[in-house]
């Protein structure tokens, strides 16, 4: 299963990406701002799209009651999360040499998107959690009390995936250059799957015929 190692070998390193490139990015947009606002979601923490604009965004959710953005140091996912991308590419890596030596076969290819997709489904639901709670745990004490047409605080929690209206500003949340990286190393290991498939069974029948 030469071929197949190879491209799960491929498809695992593509994960370190994550490291250099965002995950994610949140995108603030307003008349007043002629450079929209933005925030890059990394493994490691959150940047400034721009020099200032994490400064900017704590200015402006100071006034609503929102928290200010977290320091690397203040989420354990920022320790956790380079933890399990870097041991999911050791894994990766380690099974594509073994397949491509034939010590394993095709099932633990699969094996290793299966627990990887499990791995960014808590991860995706986790930032959910976060939006949510950076969104509607609010200061009772601040200057600006925004309400729904019920009465009820209004929620600034951002959109996890595309756009939404907030007030004045336009949010758009998007996956970033390290999403995609992510999204296409799994993919290869999905095709090192039924490329391994196809070897395995061609292996097998030659096996068969002597």
């Amino acid at each position: 299963m030469k071929k197949a190692g190879i491209i799960m070998i491929i498809g695992s390193l593509l994960l370190l990406g994550l490291f250099k490139f965002p995950l994610w990015n949140i995108m603030l947009g307003a008349p007043q701002y002629p450079e929209p606002l933005g925030m890059n979601i990394h493994i490691t923490g959150i940047k400034g799209v721009s020099e200032f604009d994490i400064q900017n965004i704590d200015g402006l959710n100071h006034y609503i009651g929102m928290r200010t953005i977290p320091k690397a140091e203040d989420m354990w996912e920022f320790e956790v999360f380079p933890l399990v991308i870097g041991g999911m590419v050791a894994l990766g890596a380690f099974i594509g040499l073994l397949g491509f030596f034939g010590k394993v076969n095709h099932w633990w290819f699969i094996g290793w998107f299966g627990l990887m997709s499990v791995l960014g489904i808590m991860g995706m639901y986790d930032f959910n959690l976060w939006l949510t709670d950076y969104g509607t745990n609010l200061d009772p004490n601040a200057i600006m009390k925004m309400t729904n047409p019920d009465g009820t605080p209004m929620s600034y929690k951002p959109p996890l995936l595309g756009y939404q209206k907030m007030l004045n500003f336009d949010v758009d949340s998007w996956p970033h250059i390290g999403a995609y990286l992510m999204f296409v190393g799994m993919l290869l290991t999905m095709i090192a799957f039924f490329v391994g498939k196809k070897e395995w069974k061609k292996k097998k029948r030659s096996f068969q015929s002597h």
